[in-house]
């Protein structure tokens, strides 16, 4: 088991640092770019404008685009999209200094964020950190050029699950990229969202296969490391 553990979390090192070294086009994908300036100091449950909480994305409600969103709150009635970073609770931040909440509420039950880039040319495998729907109550849906984007947990870490999906057909291309949270039934639903990244590796299917694809993977990481 802590074999299984330390390859697991050696597979995601190196998917992250092949992924950062590719990644061009789309920006700000850890949400790392906020730029709320002084708004940050002991803000919570105000808006705060897009263009500075997520730079590079577009914020959506149902369908209706927004220009502000919360931070340091989020909500348990009405849809809200939230950044979290400085001021929040550590356990809210999944890596780095924020990280962004899509909240599908009880009225509105949709939430999205999305953005419009080219997608690296060698990009295989499009991966991200969530955390799990609260409650089970919500779909979170990924997707690419209008397409939903399968994809399926890789490994976990303290407060979030790594996810990845095949982006291979859209390598090269110009597209949208979407994140897309809606409430089932009648309870509200967030999921948190972090780290995502291009990587030219291919995602390991399940099961024996994927076991293999991996230690591959490991050894070649081993390999580079001499």
């Amino acid at each position: 088991m802590r074999h299984l553990i330390k390859t697991t979390y050696v597979w995601t090192i190196l998917l992250a640092s092949v992924a950062r070294c590719i990644s061009q086009g789309f920006i700000n994908l850890d949400f790392e770019s906020a730029n709320l300036g002084a708004v940050t100091t002991g803000q919570s449950g105000g808006y705060v404008s897009v263009t500075n909480a997520i730079p590079g994305w577009m914020a959506f409600i149902g369908t209706d685009q927004q220009t502000q969103i919360l931070q340091n709150n989020g909500s348990v009635g009405p849809a809200s999209i939230s950044i979290w970073g400085p001021n929040a609770p550590s356990s809210s931040i999944i890596q780095g200094n924020y990280s962004v909440f899509l909240t599908a509420g009880i009225s509105d039950f949709s939430v999205s964020i999305s953005q419009t880039g080219l997608v690296p040319l060698s990009a295989a495998t499009l991966l991200f950190e969530a955390e799990p729907n609260y409650q089970g109550s919500g779909t979170f849906l990924v997707s690419m050029g209008g397409q939903n984007i399968p994809y399926f947990a890789l490994a976990t870490g303290p407060n979030y699950t790594l996810y990845g999906g095949d982006i291979s057909a859209f390598s090269g291309l110009t597209e949208t990229l979407t994140f897309s949270n809606s409430r089932i039934g009648s309870n509200f639903s967030y999921e948190e969202l972090d780290n995502i990244l291009f990587s030219s590796l291919p995602v390991p299917e399940p099961g024996a296969f994927g076991f293999l694809t991996l230690g591959g993977m490991l050894l070649a990481w081993r390999r580079l490391k001499l």
